[in-house]
């Protein structure tokens, strides 16, 4: 009789619902694709209408239109366009402009896809902050970390996206969380 090692045996591939059975590109919604210069005129146009003081319409545009098939670099830019109009909407005004839009038709999907673009912002700021840049060589053999300066990295907009999270959560509930995190499509 032949030996058998009942290890090497996957057992995975004999379960009809172990995921190496299903194909996971099925759970990826299809999106368009968008070209590079599509992201750079929409972001254009974004810009244009904060700078002629329409916040709610610039923000209100850029959640509309965001470019779920853009390659990484458009993303990234239209992704510095958002951060801006952000940055243009006084603290006091958050809340009001978050109520207009979620009670507007389609609210609840526009203020998921701004939920998208809180995250990617505080995951895009974390994780640029270099601490070797902080750190001075001291005679000692020790090192000396110096303050974070927030304009060198783009952790300078972490309390811009904290604040605007928070408001969001207040308006729109914990559930845009949860469709976000559930979210395949990416910003």
């Amino acid at each position: 009789m032949a030996e058998f090692n009942w290890r090497t045996i996957n057992i995975d591939a004999l379960d009809p619902e172990s995921s190496t059975n299903f194909d996971l590109s099925t759970l990826t919604p299809a999106v368009q694709p968008v070209s590079p210069q599509d992201v750079q005129a929409l972001s254009q146009q974004i810009r244009q209408l904060w700078r002629g003081g329409d916040a709610e319409g610039a923000l209100r545009g850029a959640l509309e239109n965001a470019p779920y098939g853009a390659d990484a670099q458009s993303k990234d830019s239209y992704m510095q366009t958002v951060t801006e109009v952000l940055q243009q909407v006084r603290t006091a005004d958050m809340g009001p402009l978050l109520q207009r839009i979620y009670t507007s038709d389609g609210g609840a999907e526009l203020c998921d896809v701004l939920m998208k673009y809180l995250y990617k912002g505080m995951a895009t700021g974390a994780s640029t902050t270099n601490p070797s840049k902080n750190v001075t060589p001291q005679v000692t053999g020790f090192s000396q970390v110096q303050p974070r300066n927030t304009a060198e990295s783009q952790g300078g907009n972490m309390g811009v996206f904290l604040s605007w999270h928070e408001k969001l959560v207040e308006v729109a509930g914990p559930g845009t969380i949860v469709r976000v995190m559930s979210d395949r499509r990416t910003v």
